[in-house]
């Protein structure tokens, strides 16, 4: 037996020696490539100052907007503004999206927060009881279509772009109706025999709803928003930090190119719109990009969309970013809102960890549908409303 376990662990060190060797050598060619482009120098600087300008210009800026929208939020919450819309927004859940009128609920809650805010619900037995099996899987997919909406729209909106933003807000809601309804037929295999439903909960058990006088409710609901905001202010830095700098890294070049590189902040080597340039005749007709850098946008998305919101003033200062562009990365930004970083952990959380990546294929092709109909509904808006 000791015999067995030695040759076990000898196997396992055997397999991280090679993990290791392959990752040094991948972590060594890619920075020795961007270090022989851009200077060893250079390269430090513009990393060290991109992640600064990002942190002082771009992540507390959205951490204010976070704190209000999160404030808001609470207050929407506890003075039943999000029990009438869910009440009005019922009778669209079965025919749109094949769920139970009560996941209104979910859709406006993951809005108003973040694709996480699904899994307390979920648990919820007055929740959960309204649900067949197949429909509380996929209601993962459904929250997170909606996920960081209003602090996405906001965002927008705050850089001029208000219409633009709520044609992106239908464009996710058709990524978030195919993704939903594909994620229930990827496992109905798993589920050949559905369960009926259980006896329904007491919708009236589902309330938020705090103790007090009004006065009291409303400074509750004002400051316990404000600090949640504060939290998720916080939780974005990595994220913003991490993947924004790495992906202008590979996403612009000198900002003078009769210069060359200086170690300035968002300076880099163009490797993703070279490689987007290849696939220009897609992306063109689908999601109507004039410049392959745009491209960053939707794959920074796929992590953190706190992230990728850092991009659109970048985007702006070097002015190839138009009104089809913020249509295009809201409703990406909103169906996806960094589905690939949370949804370990929330479907491992409802209990379906074995389904995870079926619901990553299926967020990830809602999303793709999201951003190609925010660019057709531009087309038609521009067509009729000419704005």
């Amino acid at each position: 037996m000791n015999a067995i376990q030695k040759l076990k662990q000898s196997d396992f060190l055997i397999k991280r020696r090679y993990e290791a060797f392959i990752f040094l050598t991948i972590f060594f060619g890619f920075f020795g490539y961007l270090g022989h482009s851009m200077g060893v120098a250079n390269m430090l600087n513009t990393i060290m100052k991109t992640a600064w300008n990002l942190l002082m210009n771009t992540v507390f800026y959205l951490m204010g907007i976070i704190v209000l929208t999160s404030a808001l939020s609470k207050l929407l919450v506890e003075f039943g503004v999000v029990r009438l819309i869910e009440y009005i927004l019922q009778p669209f859940m079965r025919p749109l999206f094949n769920l139970p009128g009560v996941s209104a609920l979910a859709g406006v809650l993951t809005f108003l927060s973040d694709n996480p805010a699904i899994i307390g619900l979920a648990k919820d037995k007055n929740f959960s009881h309204y649900f067949k099996k197949i429909e509380l899987i996929s209601l993962a997919n459904f929250g997170t279509a909606f996920g960081m909406g209003l602090i996405v729209i906001t965002y927008m909106t705050g850089v001029g772009f208000f219409k633009e933003a709520l044609i992106g807000f239908g464009g996710a809601t058709i990524g978030a109706i195919v993704s939903t309804r594909l994620m229930q037929y990827f496992v109905k295999s798993h589920l050949p025999q559905e369960e009926p439903l259980k006896n329904k909960g007491d919708e009236s058990q589902i309330n938020f709803k705090s103790q007090g006088g009004i006065f009291m409710r409303l400074l509750n609901s004002i400051l316990d928003g404000g600090r949640s905001g504060v939290d998720l202010g916080l939780t974005i830095i990595p994220g913003v930090l991490i993947i924004s700098t790495f992906i202008m890294l590979i996403t612009f070049g000198p900002k003078d190119p009769a210069i060359g590189y200086q170690g300035l902040a968002y300076e880099g080597v163009p490797i993703l719109p070279r490689l987007a340039e290849y696939c220009r005749w897609i992306f063109k007709p689908l999601f109507g990009f004039d410049d392959p850098q745009l491209i960053a946008f939707p794959i920074t998305s796929l992590g953190a969309v706190g992230a990728a919101l850092s991009l659109v003033k970048v985007f702006m200062q070097q002015h190839i970013i138009n009104g089809n562009a913020i249509a295009v990365f809201t409703a990406i930004g909103m169906c996806w809102s960094g589905f690939l970083s949370t949804y370990t952990a929330m479907f491992d959380a409802l209990g379906f960890r074995q389904l995870t990546s079926k619901g990553i294929l299926a967020q990830t092709i809602g999303g793709i549908i999201a951003g190609i109909s925010a660019h057709y509904f531009y087309l038609l808006a521009t067509w009729f409303f000419h704005f």
